[in-house]
C-alpha cells in the first residue's frame, strides 16, 4: 500500500492500512471497513485510510458514507488523485453527475496521461448527456495508455451508445488483442454486430459472453429479445428466461426481464407475477421502480406504495424521482408532480423525459408555461424533402428507398422497451448505410434540418438554448407498422430534434386520422386524462421535425398495408 510522497506512515498504521487492502481484495469488505473505521478514528487525516474506506462503502452500497470518506482523503491529501476520481464515480453513482464533471474538469487537460483521471471523467460527462465530449477523452484514454485492454472496452461500450456500431466493434476487437476476455466486452460486440445486421456473428459473441459467466443476466435477456424480434413466439422468447431460471431460481433479475418480455407481448398479469418474484428475492429499490412502472397505468395506489417505498430507499436517485412524480401525475397532483420535475430538470437539463414530465405536470395545473413549450405552430414544421441528386423526383427516390428498407423489416415481433407495437424497427443505425438511395438520405436532410434551426430563431427556451448552428444525427432507424400497428405516445429522452419522414403508406390513413402523427398526449397516464392537441397527416417524402421533449405517438391503422417511414434524432453539435 502506498502513500503520496514525502508521507510517512507510522508502522503500526501502514500494517492496518495494508491488511484492509489486502481484505478488499479477498471481497472481505466488512472487515476491511471495520479495520478502516478504526484507523480513522485513530489517524483521520491519513489519505490513503480514507480513501480505501470510501472504495469499501462504495463497494457494499453505502454511496453516502463513500462520499464523506473521499471529501476526507482530499482534505487530508489535495494531491491524491485516486480520492477525486473515487469521489467522482460515487457523485455519478448519487446521479450528481454535474458535480462529479465540475470536480474533475480542472484536473483534466490534453496533455493528462492518468487513465483513472481520464476514464472517470469520461464518465462523468457521459452521466451528464455530453457524450461526444465523453468519447474525446475516452479516446485520449486509449491513445496514453495503449497498453490498456479495458480503456478499449470502455471506448467500445462508449461508441456503441452514440450508435456508432462500426467503430465501436473496432475498440473491442482491439480490447480482445490487448489480452481482454471480459464477459462484458463480448456481450458490447454482440451489441454492435446486432446493429450491423449480423445476427449469426453476435449469437457468437452472445455465446463467449456466456461461456464466461454462465449467468450473466443482460445476455440472457439480450437473447430473449432476440427470439421475440426475430420470430414473434412469445413462448419461445420466454422459454430462453425459464431455462435460464431452471438453474438459477435465485437470481431477481432474471424475472425483471421475464416482467418486461410479459409485459411488452401483453401478458401484464404475468409480468406482475414475475416482479412479485423479484421483489420477494431483493430489497433493491429499482426493483420497486420496475413495479411502479408497471402499475402506474392500470392501479396508480399501488404504483405510488411502489414508488414512495423506492424513494425512502434512494430518494436521490433520477430513475427513483421520475417514477414518483409518474405516480403523482396519475393520482391527479400535479403540483407535487411538477416540483419533481423541476429537481429533475434541474440534474440533467438535456433529459427530453424530465422536460416532457415537468410540460404535462403544468398543462394539469393550466401553467402557461406549458404552451410555450407545446407552441405547435412554432415547433412543429413540415417539409417536402427535395430529390437527392441522382432522382429525377421523389415518387422515384421513395420507390427505391422503400426497395432499400423492405430487406432491413425480417423482424416479426416488436422491439422490447421501444415505442413500436405491431411492426419491425431496423437494429442498424442507418446514417452508416452504403446502399444508394439510404447514403443520400442523410445528405438530402440537410437542408431542412437547417431551415428548421434558421426559423425558429433564437431564444432561452429548452430547445433553443442549445443551438449552435451545427448538428450531428444520434441515430436514425426506420420502422414498418403492420395493419393495427402504432407508436405509443413516447418522447427521445437523448435527443434534441426528432422527425418522421414518409416512405410509403396504407391507403388507410384517408379513413379519418387513420395512421397519423399525434402530438401532446402524454405517454404517462394523468388524472384527468390528457388527450393529444395536434396532428400531421403523413404523405409519401414528407419530412416533420419537431424537440425531442413532445410527446408523440401516432394512430392505429386498419387494412392490409403496411407504414414505412424513417426517423431520426439530430442532438446539437
Amino acid at each position: 500500500m502506498t502513500a503520496s510522497p514525502g508521507m510517512t506512515i507510522p508502522p503500526d498504521q501502514a500494517q492496518r492500512l495494508q491488511a484492509s487492502s489486502d481484505m478488499l481484495r479477498q471481497g472481505r469488505r466488512e472487515e476491511a471497513i471495520a479495520l478502516l473505521r478504526s484507523l480513522v478514528r485513530d489517524a483521520p487525516k491519513l489519505a490513503p485510510a480514507q480513501r480505501l474506506l470510501g472504495v469499501g462503502l462504495s463497494e457494499v452500497g453505502d454511496l453516502m458514507g463513500a462520499e464523506v470518506a473521499f471529501r476526507a482523503a482530499i482534505a487530508a491529501d489535495p494531491s491524491m488523485v485516486l480520492s477525486y476520481t473515487g469521489l467522482a464515480e460515487t457523485l455519478r453513482l448519487l446521479d450528481r453527475g454535474t458535480e462529479a464533471v465540475e470536480l474533475l474538469e480542472p484536473l483534466v487537460t490534453p496533455q493528462t496521461t492518468d487513465l483513472n483521471l481520464l476514464t472517470y471523467f469520461g464518465f462523468a460527462l457521459q452521466s451528464v448527456g455530453r457524450w461526444d465530449d465523453a468519447l474525446v477523452w475516452l479516446d485520449q484514454a486509449t491513445k496514453t495508455s495503449s497498453f490498456s485492454a479495458v480503456a478499449e472496452h470502455n471506448l467500445a461500450s462508449a461508441l456503441a451508445d452514440l450508435s456508432r456500431p462500426a467503430e465501436a466493434e473496432s475498440a473491442a476487437r482491439r480490447a480482445f488483442a490487448k489480452g481482454l476476455d471480459a464477459p462484458e466486452t463480448w456481450l458490447v460486440l454482440a451489441r454492435t454486430l446486432e446493429a450491423q445486421d449480423r445476427p449469426e456473428e453476435a449469437e457468437a459473441a452472445y455465446a463467449e459472453a456466456l461461456r464466461g459467466r454462465p449467468g450473466y443476466t443482460d445476455v440472457i435477456g439480450d437473447l430473449s429479445k432476440r427470439v421475440w424480434t426475430r420470430t414473434g413466439d412469445a413462448r419461445a422468447a420466454e422459454a430462453v428466461l425459464d431455462e435460464a431460471l431452471a438453474r438459477d431460481r435465485s437470481n431477481p433479475q432474471l424475472f425483471v426481464h421475464k416482467a418486461k418480455l410479459k409485459e411488452f407481448v401483453g401478458d401484464p398479469k404475468g409480468a406482475a407475477e414475475a416482479l412479485d418474484r423479484a421483489l420477494q428475492l431483493s430489497a433493491d429499490p429499482m426493483l420497486h421502480v420496475a413495479a411502479a412502472q408497471l402499475w402506474v397505468r392500470t392501479d396508480p395506489e399501488t404504483a405510488m406504495y411502489h414508488a414512495q417505498r423506492a424513494f425512502a430507499l434512494r430518494p436521490d436517485n433520477y430513475a427513483v424521482i421520475a417514477i414518483l412524480c409518474q405516480a403523482r401525475l396519475a393520482m391527479g397532483r400535479p403540483d407535487e408532480a411538477a416540483g419533481l420535475a423541476e429537481i429533475l430538470t434541474e440534474r440533467q437539463p438535456w433529459d427530453q423525459y424530465a422536460l416532457a414530465l415537468l410540460a404535462t405536470a403544468w398543462r394539469l395545473q393550466g401553467d402557461p408555461r406549458y404552451r410555450e413549450l407545446y407552441d405547435y405552430g412554432l415547433w412543429v414544421r413540415s417539409f417536402a424533402l427535395t430529390p437527392p441528386p441522382g432522382w429525377a423526383s421523389v415518387p422515384a427516390y421513395l420507390a427505391d428507398l422503400e426497395r432499400e428498407l423492405q430487406p432491413l423489416h425480417p423482424f416479426l415481433g416488436h422491439p422490447i422497451g421501444q415505442s413500436v407495437r405491431h411492426g419491425s424497427q431496423t437494429r442498424a443505425d442507418l446514417k452508416g448505410a452504403q446502399t444508394p438511395a439510404l447514403k443520400a438520405f442523410t445528405q438530402a436532410l440537410d437542408a431542412p434540418i437547417r431551415a428548421y434551426m434558421a426559423a425558429v430563431g433564437e431564444g432561452s427556451d429548452p430547445l433553443r438554448r442549445r443551438k449552435t448552428g451545427d448538428y450531428r444525427f444520434d441515430g436514425v432507424w426506420s420502422v414498418c407498422l403492420r395493419p393495427g400497428g402504432f407508436h405509443v405516445d413516447h418522447v427521445h429522452h437523448r435527443g434534441w430534434l426528432s422527425s418522421a419522414f414518409y416512405v410509403s403508406l396504407p391507403e388507410a390513413i384517408g379513413n379519418g386520422r387513420e395512421g397519423w402523427l399525434k402530438f401532446g398526449e402524454p405517454g404517462v397516464p394523468t388524472s384527468p386524462l390528457l388527450g393529444a392537441q395536434h396532428f400531421e397527416r403523413p404523405e409519401p417524402g414528407k419530412l416533420v421535425l419537431f424537440p425531442s421533449y413532445m410527446w408523440h405517438g401516432t394512430v392505429g391503422f386498419s387494412g392490409d398495408q403496411t407504414r414505412l417511414s424513417i426517423a431520426f434524432d439530430v442532438v446539437p453539435a
